[in-house]
């Protein structure tokens, strides 16, 4: 899961008193309260101050988890996978700083005081971590344009995310005591407690999606969270004024600290810190601009006329001197290729050269040129230089300010040639033009006769396992659409035309030529003697060994291996030693986990039944509900990247969707559990429920896939993507009170002895973390890559169908 949101309050078997050590960022990380045994001062006052201190404190949470997560996407090149690995991070180390710094608060006297401090470290903290990861390349070493490997990404998340997610999860253990601190006493603290802390969490959804990440820099917000929290401390701190020059020192540093972040916002000073860390990340290069997008993050090099577009610290378009030979060869050889191409459609990457090339074929009448983010084509335009001033200013050239995918579902135009602008399938925002569906898709938007062209990185030379791997799922891909396919290896890059036409796949050199002379192109590279080279019939047999006996496997938007197999190529360059371990993933199936899942289930049922007291059903049924957890969570953020392609703006929204399910799930099953009867039943009813939902999310995406044509459609299902986190975290937090109360029976304990439920409560709650950690690394880096969606869902089931029959046949 998420965070362990569904580590869930059980103070239903209590008086609302005692509290175990939560976890990452809810309510659920407070299993109870400890009455510290101080008079509240002013109740109804108190109480609302901090009533407010705990909305804001999951708002700030909501906020630092979202825009870290954004930074490091940025540093990773866009790469989704690697939200796995950071989300995975962040619950670990939230649940650390409940668990051992949250702790402090109940050896301090002055809590209100204790809660500020630990509220202003957080607060420095997060800057400071926005601050890094700007950095994080360069203390890396990693070059510009280059990929960071999954192991980097692992160690690195982890420190930059250290401090700020640890001191949150001790803000949230504290926030728990001061919340006790200042109410009537009752048995319900803890779920008021979670409702507020949701409630900030929500506020912080909404607000990051529609104002934070389309209006302000990360610095500009984070230090804004800072002056919030600093203002929220000062109030709840106000009677503490009152009590003496030793208890006036927080109310000062938090005083200090609210001018210093107020002034900063005010005067512009956090766009400077902002263009600072900007001149950092960048060492060495002129950087004119820099921004967030909704789709990904765009930056500008300057160096002596030449300007370099990146997007998610990719290299993406060179003006005004490209790469001519690279270009002229995309362009002109399938151009050539075709008698008479009239309607172009360009799928990114078209300004800078290509249309260019592309308009110095007079039978060309339009060339469509769609870009998926619409601000990168208005960053170009803010950087004018004659080339591209040209291309865009074509009257045959319309631009379309949309993601390629919707164009051609959206729109019954069709084309004689279609060239995909994007590089390689390096993430999967990026991949989702190399699968089968994409080109189905393209395929029909193609005239007769028409030819899709792209490109995979390749080599004449370095004939790694992993390259040929990426060009022969990708060759399959189109294989499994399009009846003629020709290669033309290249020494960095293989180029690709389909068609259904057989003269795609036979290029008759004379033709080919004879064309060139009519249309009297002028090009450096491509010539003659160049052409014939290109198309000499032994590249056609040298392509054939090459791909021999690699990957057959066909590239899809729900089982990106294409994605899988781009990043073992990275690995075996930057990192072959962590490669070599990564590639044996590739066999990993539903097939492969079976065999394990049965011998798992048959040891520990065997052990369970010579053990006498505890049980080992409810403990492993909650490890496999926060694995199931993350892994619907991370299914859920990765396929709304493969529909819509801006996940990068949307994520807020859905971690907090999913975080509001786990708390409605859990307040709704604390609330009727006095009620219930037959607890044991309820719990496999919820395993049973939980399977259900695994096996049904596949056959959603399979069902609503056809429909996104629907401009409607299209639009509206960006609603189901949130239904789908609500349910998904409603389902992982009904589990976890009636687990509680299941394993404080199963041990023979009551649940109104504190010690017993504390205990139990941690063991469970270590038992979620562990789960939803696991969930984080595997199902983002391993199974949704190389399984998909339908085996990792099916690969979910088979273990929740394991602790279903290991908990039923427990006595």
């Amino acid at each position: 899961m998420l965070t362990p949101y569904n580590d869930l309050s059980y103070h239903s078997f209590q008086k609302a008193n005692s509290c175990p050590g939560p976890g990452a960022g809810s309510a659920r990380r407070c299993r109870s309260m400890v009455r510290p045994g101080i008079e509240p001062i002013g109740l109804n006052v108190m109480n609302a101050r901090v009533r407010i201190a705990v909305i804001v404190m999951g708002f700030s949470g909501l906020i630092a988890e979202i825009f870290l997560l954004r930074e490091l996407l940025i540093v990773f090149s866009g790469n989704e996978l690697s939200i796995g690995i950071i989300l995975a991070n962040w619950l670990l180390l939230e649940a650390l700083g409940c668990f051992y710094p949250g702790r402090i608060i109940d050896r301090t006297e002055n809590k209100l005081e204790a809660f500020a401090l630990v509220t202003v470290l957080f607060s420095t903290a997060l800057i400071a971590a926005v601050f890094a990861i700007r950095i994080l390349k360069v203390m890396l070493g990693v070059s510009i344009g280059e990929h960071v490997g999954l192991l980097p990404m692992f160690y690195s998340s982890f420190l930059v995310l250290l401090p700020v997610s640890m001191l949150h999860g001790a803000l949230f253990t504290f926030s728990c005591r001061i919340y006790a601190m200042h109410r009537e006493p009752d048995d319900a603290v803890a779920g008021r407690v979670y409702v507020d802390e949701t409630v900030g969490t929500m506020a912080g959804g909404i607000i990051c999606t529609f104002v934070f990440i389309p209006l302000l820099n990360s610095f500009e917000v984070v230090i804004g969270v800072a002056f919030l929290n600093m203002l929220v401390c000062l109030w709840i701190l106000a009677p503490a004024w009152r009590s003496g020059l030793r208890r006036r020192a927080m109310p000062v540093l938090c005083g200090i600290l609210a001018a210093i972040t107020g002034i900063g916002l005010l005067t512009g000073q956090a766009d400077q810190l902002h263009l600072s860390s900007i001149r950092m990340q960048w060492t060495g290069h002129n950087v004119v601009h820099y921004q967030n997008s909704p789709y990904g993050n765009i930056a500008v090099l300057e160096n002596q006329g030449q300007y370099l577009f990146f997007l998610d610290g990719i290299p993406e378009i060179i003006t005004p001197v490209p790469d001519m030979l690279f270009v002229e060869e995309f362009v002109h050889l399938p151009m050539l290729a075709h008698p008479d191409p009239q309607d172009i459609l360009i799928l990114r990457g078209g300004a800078g050269g290509m249309i260019d090339e592309i308009l110095k074929h007079p039978c060309v009448r339009n060339v469509t040129y769609a870009e998926h983010d619409p601000a990168f084509l208005e960053v170009i335009r803010r950087f004018p230089t004659p080339l591209t001033e040209s291309e865009l200013s074509d009257p045959r050239v319309r631009l379309q300010y949309r993601d390629g995918r919707l164009l051609l579902a959206s729109s019954p135009q069709t084309y004689d040639i279609i060239f995909v602008g994007v590089m390689e399938p390096s993430n999967l925002q990026s991949n989702r033009f190399f699968t089968s569906e994409f080109f189905s898709l393209a395929q029909n938007r193609l005239d007769e006769g028409g030819i899709l062209v792209l490109t995979v990185p390749g080599s004449l030379t370095f004939l790694s396992d992993e390259l040929k791997n990426l060009n022969s799922t990708i060759f399959h891909s189109l294989d499994d659409v399009f009846p003629r396919i020709r290669a033309i290896p290249g020494e960095h890059r293989n180029l690709y035309l389909a068609s259904d036409a057989p003269e795609v796949a036979e290029l008759d050199l004379e033709r080919m030529v004879q064309r060139l002379e009519e249309r009297q192109i002028r090009a450096d590279g491509v010539v003659p003697w160049h052409i014939e080279k290109k198309l000499h019939d032994g590249w056609r047999q040298w392509f054939r060994d090459y791909i021999d006996g690699a990957s057959h496997s066909v590239n899809r938007d729900f089982k990106p291996v294409g994605l899988y197999y781009h990043i073992t190529h990275w690995n075996s360059l930057y990192a072959p030693a962590f490669g070599s371990v990564y590639n044996r993933f590739e066999h990993v199936g539903p097939g492969t986990v079976l065999p394990a899942l049965l011998f798992a289930m048959i040891a520990l049922l065997i052990r369970s039944r010579r053990r006498k007291g505890r049980g080992f059903g409810v403990p492993f049924a909650i490890i496999t509900t926060g694995f199931a957890g993350m892994i619907f969570s991370l299914i859920v953020i990765f396929k709304f990247q493969v529909i819509y392609g801006h996940v990068f703006s949307w994520i807020g929204l859905l971690v907090a969707f999913l975080m509001a399910g786990a708390a409605i799930g859990a307040l709704l099953v604390t609330l009727v559990l006095p009620h219930m009867g037959k607890d044991k039943r309820w719990f496999l009813a919820m395993e049973l429920a939980i399977i259900g939902f695994t096996l049904l999310l596949p056959l959603i995406f399979q069902a609503i896939h056809p429909l996104l044509e629907s401009r409607i459609a299209f639009a509206l299902f960006r609603i189901l993507f949130l239904v789908l986190s609500l349910v998904a975290g409603m389902l992982v937090g009904f589990q976890y009170p009636l687990a509680n109360k299941l394993q404080l029976l199963a041990d023979g304990q009551q649940p109104n002895d504190r010690s017993d439920v504390s205990r139990t409560g941690g063991m469970l709650y270590a038992s979620d973390l562990l789960g939803g950690w696991v969930g984080g690394i595997a199902g983002g880096v391993v199974l949704l890559p190389v399984m998909g969606v339908t085996g990792t869902c099916l690969t979910v089931a088979l273990l929740k169908l394991t602790s279903f029959l290991i908990t039923a046949a427990e006595p």
